[in-house]
């Protein structure tokens, strides 16, 4: 989508010129999945599919918004005034969360506005659809209103606007790599301290190819909280038997070994297991990585879809078919499930001669197995919310 067709199209919503345009990006995580809300480490990056928006100034107090992927919405209308939750929502809930958050801060909107916006990310696929138009708002209203806020208070507000605006347990993985996403790198996060380093992401000559299910999914009719509960009870029961943590993130695989016995339920273990040894492997990931260890790097990432598939039990069919049958390719690096599961896409690091065929491949076992065809792209990686001009 270029600057120009952007704005045919929000004329085309609203029937005047539109004035700037602004895009946030999606996103992919390398390996570290199901550790943000355990307070460990993850190892995401920002992509250059997202979410564009084309913003025009009102002089009432009337916010409308205009959806190119959910065009039986229509032109979505509500006063600045008017931000409370109501499950009756469309997608205006997302400007309104935005905007009622920032409230809490002293960041208001003192004049309505239209917004126009599109994206290119595949709907509920996991690459953060929802953090992606959290951010793009965000960045919008603090350059259109003048709030002055960094872009990590940007970030914590995408968060809020998902636990405590929509009730979702989500982490702060999708807002903090959209947010500060940086091209050509990657983000080694701390979610427990909110430390952090970038990485490059030097593949040599493979890249990341990007498979997607094509099942959509939902966190709201997931396990997602269901997987989150199970881990806070984990803790609890570590701490019941003396061992001093707040979260998994804070053991070594080592310490959880030898506590892990105070949890004394097969299933509860499971899942602290994975989230313990998830965020050691992604340490690991992040030193391969930088060290130009390719392969070593590509083995974790395959046993991080293992340990998915058997700890924590959120891959499914569709997701281990990707996965399964990417190990079996030439030129295949590593392959695993990325986001939270149940559906969404996958990784996978390919050299770049075989990706024709690697789609090829994939594509035709996928069809064969699950009944309907994967989409795949090849990822680049991006930078952060910008303005776009002409």
């Amino acid at each position: 989508m270029d600057y120009q067709s952007l704005k045919d199209e929000f004329k085309k919503a609203f029937g005047y010129e539109g004035d700037r345009v602004y895009f946030a990006p999606g996103r992919i995580n390398l390996i570290g999945e199901h550790t943000d809300y355990n307070g460990g480490h993850v190892f995401p990056c920002a992509i250059t599919m997202g979410t564009y928006g084309v913003y025009k100034a009102r002089d009432d107090n009337q916010v409308r918004v205009y959806s190119a992927n959910i065009p039986d919405a229509g032109v979505l209308t509500f006063p600045i005034d008017k931000l409370d939750f109501d499950k009756n929502d469309n997608w205006d809930k997302f400007p309104r969360g935005v905007m009622y958050e920032m409230a809490k801060q002293g960041k208001t909107v003192d004049h309505g506005f239209d917004l126009f916006v599109h994206g290119d990310l595949p709907d509920a696929s996991g690459l953060s659809s929802s953090a992606s138009i959290e951010l793009l708002i965000g960045n919008i209203l603090n350059k259109e209103f003048n709030w002055g806020v960094d872009q990590l208070t940007l970030v914590k507000n995408g968060q809020a606007v998902e636990n405590d605006y929509l009730g979702l347990n989500t982490g702060i993985m999708d807002q903090f790599a959209i947010g500060m996403g940086k091209k050509d790198q990657a983000i080694l996060l701390d979610t427990n301290t909110l430390k952090y380093q970038y990485v490059p992401v030097e593949l040599g000559d493979n890249v990341v190819v990007i498979m997607n299910t094509n099942k959509q999914r939902q966190l709201t009719d997931s396990k997602y909280n269901e997987r989150r509960s199970q881990c806070e009870k984990a803790v609890a029961l570590l701490q019941k038997g003396g061992v001093d943590i707040k979260t998994l993130g804070e053991l070594s695989q080592e310490e959880f070994d030898k506590e892990a016995y105070l949890i004394n339920d097969d299933t509860l273990i499971k899942r602290a297991r994975h989230a313990v040894i998830e965020n050691q492997r992604t340490l690991r990931a992040q030193k391969a990585l930088s060290a130009g260890e390719l392969e070593e790097f590509g083995k974790l990432v395959n046993a991080s879809h293992i340990s998915l598939h058997y700890d924590y039990e959120v891959t499914g069919k569709e997701l281990d078919t990707l996965a399964e049958t990417a190990w079996k390719q030439p030129g295949v690096l590593g392959a695993r499930m990325t986001g939270a599961g149940f559906g969404g896409c996958a990784i996978a690091i390919v050299n770049k001669a075989n990706v024709d065929d690697f789609i090829k491949n994939v594509g035709d076992v996928y069809k064969k197995t699950v009944g309907y065809a994967a989409s795949f792209y090849v990822a680049s990686i991006a930078d952060g919310p910008k303005e776009i001009t002409a």
